[in-house]
This record gives C-alpha cells, structure tokens and sequence, in this order.
C-alpha cells in the first residue's frame, strides 16, 4: 500500500473550489460525467461515470473534505483528505489519499495531476 501527498494551486477561491469538488452539477461541469454527491457524512458518492466510488466521512465547508474510496476488499481503508487554504492565485489544495493498493498506484497518481485536479484547474483558468 501507498500514499501520495501533493498540493495544487487552483485559481478560484476556496468557497468555489470547494463548491465544485461537492455539488453534483458543478463537479459535472468541469468532469464532463455524471456525478453522484451530497455533503452528508456517511453518504456514498460516484464521480467519473463511476469510474470512482466510495463514502463520505467529513466535511468542512470551504475549508476540507475527507472520503474513503473503494478498491474492492482491503484491509485498512483507502482515505483521501483535500484541505483548502487561501491563496494569492486562488486555492492551494493539499491532498493526502492513504492506502492505495500498489498496482493502482501509478494510475492514481496520474489521475489525481490529470483528470481531477488537472481538469479543475482548466476549468478555472477558463473562466
């Protein structure tokens, strides 16, 4: 199992990034796929047309998420935090996902600079 710890720089502040990383339509906008969310901890969630699924554990509005994602049968859970602090540019997002099983690692990793905060920081600077 492995962890990553990276941070990103998005530039819209912190109350939108948080916005689209929560609400199903605007996580649709800038994912292109359907989405399934709520704020409700203990909630499940689907993003990516399901490509991710998992719970939601907490919430911090504007401020931090935290949710377990689901690879199949696995010892200690895989847990992602996003913590979002204000920045001159925007938002840095710090993102810690624990307990990834090492044959997704490289596939995770490239996601995360890609596909999700890629895509989210496109969206914005788009604007």
């Amino acid at each position: 199992m492995k962890d990553i710890k990276k941070y990103y720089l998005i530039p819209a502040e912190p109350e939108l990034v948080y916005a689209a990383l929560t609400n199903p339509l605007t996580l649709q906008a800038w994912t292109g796929d359907e989405a399934e969310m709520s704020t409700e901890p203990g909630s499940e969630f689907s993003l990516f047309d399901g490509s991710i699924v998992g719970r939601n554990l907490e919430f911090e509005e504007g401020k931090k998420l935290v949710q377990q994602w689901y690879f199949g049968e696995q010892e200690e859970p895989s847990i992602v935090t996003i913590k979002l602090h204000p920045h001159k540019y925007g938002t840095s997002a710090e993102l810690r996902h624990t307990n990834i099983p090492d044959h997704d690692y490289n596939d995770i990793a490239e996601g995360w600079d890609e596909a999700y905060f890629g895509a989210l920081i496109e969206f914005y600077e788009g604007e």
